[in-house]
C-alpha cells in the first residue's frame, strides 16, 4: 500500500481531511495504526466517528509488504553502490522470495475438490529437475479434468489463476470436440 493510499483510507476511516491524515501519517513514520491513534488523541475524528483498523494483516500482506521493503531497500543499496550493504540486501530480496514461493501454493482439483497443494517452490523445483515428465504430466492432467490453480498472495495468485482457468476450459473443448469427431465416425 502506498503513502497515497494510506492517507485515502486513513481520511475513510476517521473523517479527516487530507492534510491531517498527511500530517499524522509523516509523524508516525507512514503507520497507520500509529496515526489513527495519534488522531484519537487529538481529537481530529470528526461527527464521533470511530476508527476502526485491523493489527491482524493476513501473511500474505505482510508477505507483499516484505518482499517490496527488501526490493526497495536492495534498489536503494545499488544506488549507493556499497558491496556489503548490497550484499545484505540482495540476500534479503532472496529470502523474502523464498518466504514467498513458499507461501503461495499450486493446487491440483479434480471435480472441485482439491488433490495435491505443494508449494510453488516445490514445483518449479518439478520443472527445472524433471521437466519431460512434469509439464507432459501436467498437461495430460489437464485432458483428464484437473485443473489447476495457485493459492496464497491475492495480489499475484488473481492473474495467473485466470489464465489456469483458461488452460482448463481449452482442455476441455479441445476434449470434448475430439469426443464429439470419434462419436460422430462410429
Amino acid at each position: 500500500m502506498d503513502n497515497l493510499e494510506k492517507v485515502e483510507k486513513i481520511r475513510e476511516k476517521t473523517g479527516v481531511s487530507y492534510e491531517e491524515a498527511k500530517a499524522a501519517l509523516e509523524a508516525n513514520n507512514y503507520d497507520m495504526l500509529d496515526a489513527i491513534v495519534s488522531l484519537e488523541k487529538e481529537g481530529k475524528i470528526k461527527n464521533g466517528q470511530t476508527a476502526s483498523y485491523t493489527t491482524g494483516a493476513s501473511r500474505e500482506i505482510i508477505a507483499v509488504q516484505e518482499f517490496e521493503k527488501a526490493q526497495g531497500d536492495y534498489e536503494e543499496a545499488c544506488r549507493k553502490k556499497g558491496p556489503g550493504e548490497l550484499i545484505r540486501n540482495f540476500i534479503k530480496l532472496l529470502n523474502a522470495l523464498l518466504k514467498k514461493s513458499i507461501e503461495v501454493k499450486f493446487c491440483v482439483d479434480k471435480d472441485n475438490k482439491t488433490v495435491a497443494e505443494v508449494p510453488v517452490l516445490v514445483m518449479i523445483m518439478f520443472v527445472v529437475c524433471m521437466f519431460w515428465v512434469t509439464v507432459p504430466l501436467v498437461i495430460i492432467g489437464l485432458f483428464c479434468g484437473f485443473s489447476y490453480h495457485f493459492t496464497g498472495l491475492e495480489k499475484v495468485v488473481v492473474d495467473v489463476n485466470d489464465v489456469c482457468d483458461k488452460a482448463s476450459k481449452t482442455a476441455n473443448d479441445i476434449k470434448n470436440d475430439f469426443m464429439k469427431e470419434e462419436n460422430k465416425e462410429n
